[in-house]
């Protein structure tokens, strides 16, 4: 038990919490405006209606730092609390709380989701702490506190269960990431293998004619130096990484163009190469994959789709490949873990990826890669 209080009180904050946004502002605004027309108009017998009221306006701007500061939260509330119960109290009535205030609920939900582990120690103790002394002093029914205690218990529940599908998705993130750059690493194993060997070559051909032949061994010093250049320059590319039991292509290009001939059932696949393109294996290997991904997810995605079209073609010193399918529209077109690798990919090599809508129907992804180095 104590290893597992540990635990929690190390517990990170997730990573993905991000700062209010307007539509944050306009959704405190609008529940504003609700709680003074229920004390106002809705529940004008309301006892002690003006100190609730007081008290949940004065709260409810801390809505706006739930994901950064869900502490602030509770600790708000744990102080303004108290009012409306010791005011009731004095005065020997009981006080009763807007229906608006049911947002609380958000403090557990803010807590269990956004807060680090110490935050969420001491926000939770702090509201558990507020809320069970209003049900065991409030004159309830018991199924009234049961369900109470329940409704206190879901909100806990659903912000721990996404929380935990937030810390899954991030890992799953990290495992596409990691693949790409694993598959990178291979194709780099393959290309420096392959320069290796003409450096290799070349300097026993320099040594077995250097003593008869010196303007032979200057040639084979010429083509060991642009093999070393150009070994190093695809070295420069790409990050050390683990290697997988993946095979590349051996022809990237070639293979790229072999996609129109292997689309086999659904939507025309229709390739377009400027054959006089000279790239590194890296980048067409690179170019390959992300052109492979697009497809098959404009085959796997697209709705109504009846033709995809690839492009490759230089854009000064960069490559640019273009993927388009004319699909109709899919909301979450983008939510799945493909374009995270392309992207990867991409920015390993110094580039950069898009993919998005197109008006007025259709999905394109676009990559620009650098043909030089880019190290």
């Amino acid at each position: 038990m104590r290893t597992v209080l540990r635990q929690l009180w190390r517990l990170p904050a997730p990573a993905d919490a991000r700062p209010a946004t307007r539509w944050d502002v306009a959704a405190v605004a609008a529940l504003a405006v609700l709680a003074v027309l229920e004390a106002v108009a809705w529940q004008p017998d309301l006892a002690w209606r003006w100190v609730s009221l007081g008290m949940f306006l004065v709260w409810l701007p801390t809505l706006l730092v739930r994901r950064t500061r869900p502490l602030l939260m509770a600790v708000v509330f744990a102080v303004l609390a108290p009012v409306p119960m010791v005011t009731g109290y004095v005065d020997g009535t009981t006080p009763e709380e807007l229906v608006t205030a049911v947002v609380g609920l958000l403090i557990p939900y803010s807590l269990t989701r956004w807060a680090a582990g110490r935050d969420l120690v001491v926000g939770l103790g702090l509201f558990l702490l507020v809320a069970v002394t209003s049900l065991v002093t409030q004159p309830l029914v018991a199924a009234d506190r049961i369900g109470g205690v329940a409704v206190i218990v879901a909100a806990m529940a659903t912000g721990a269960a996404a929380r935990a599908r937030s810390l899954l998705h991030g890992r799953q993130l990290e495992d596409v990431r990691r693949d790409e750059r694993e598959r990178l690493a291979r194709d780099l194993h393959d290309t420096v293998a392959h320069h290796l060997t003409a450096i290799a070559i070349s300097a026993q051909a320099g040594l077995a004619v250097a003593d008869t032949q010196p303007g032979a061994t200057k040639d084979a010093l010429r083509r060991i130096d642009a093999e070393a250049t150009r070994t190093l320059a695809e070295t420069r590319r790409v990050v050390r990484m683990l290697r997988t039991e993946e095979e590349p292509p051996d022809a990237p290009l070639d293979d790229m163009a072999g996609l129109a001939a292997a689309a086999g059932p659904g939507p025309v696949v229709e390739v377009s190469l400027d054959e006089r393109l000279e790239l590194s294996p890296t980048v067409a290997a690179a170019l390959h994959r992300i052109a492979q991904e697009a497809v098959a997810n404009a085959r796997r995605h697209a709705s109504d789709v009846t033709e995809v079209r690839v492009e490759v073609a230089a854009r000064g010193d960069d490559l640019e490949l273009t993927v388009t399918d004319d699909g109709a529209p899919v909301a979450r077109r983008a939510s799945g873990f493909g374009i995270v690798g392309m992207t990867e990919r991409a920015a390993l090599l110094g580039g950069t990826l898009e993919a998005g809508p197109t008006e007025p129907r259709g999905w394109r992804v676009r990559a620009v890669l650098p043909r030089e180095d880019v190290g």
